[in-house]
């Protein structure tokens, strides 16, 4: 628990998808108006690619439009960078590492989504 823990937890605002009262996808979201940071998307491997991560950001999406963020970005891990494509979000950087795990920052003009 405390390896996903944060400072900005207390901050951030927090999403959870549920099956039969079980966690099973987190997403947390980050502010520095007008933009919000995505963090944290994660779903159990047991339930992954059944579209409820897709479920997700596009929930988070819809809610950061209404709140009328401008934008969204996100540190992307190269293995799931085609969610995020699907959202209109781009790469916006070079390949980068975390941890020895390639990743790319990726944002999107919510006012295009």
């Amino acid at each position: 628990m405390e390896f996903c823990h944060i400072d900005e937890d207390t901050d951030g605002l927090h999403f959870g998808a549920f099956v039969n009262e079980v966690l099973i996808c987190v997403a947390s979201v980050y502010f520095t108006l007008p933009k919000a940071r995505l963090r944290k998307l994660a779903t159990d491997p047991r339930y992954q690619n059944q579209g409820i991560g897709s479920t997700m950001l596009k929930h988070i999406i819809d809610t950061l439009k209404n709140a009328q963020i401008e934008y969204l970005w996100c540190d992307a891990r190269e293995s799931a960078l085609n969610i995020y494509q699907r959202f209109d979000m781009h790469k916006c950087s070079e390949r980068f590492y975390k941890a020895g795990v390639a990743y790319y920052k990726m944002e999107v003009a919510l006012s295009k989504v």
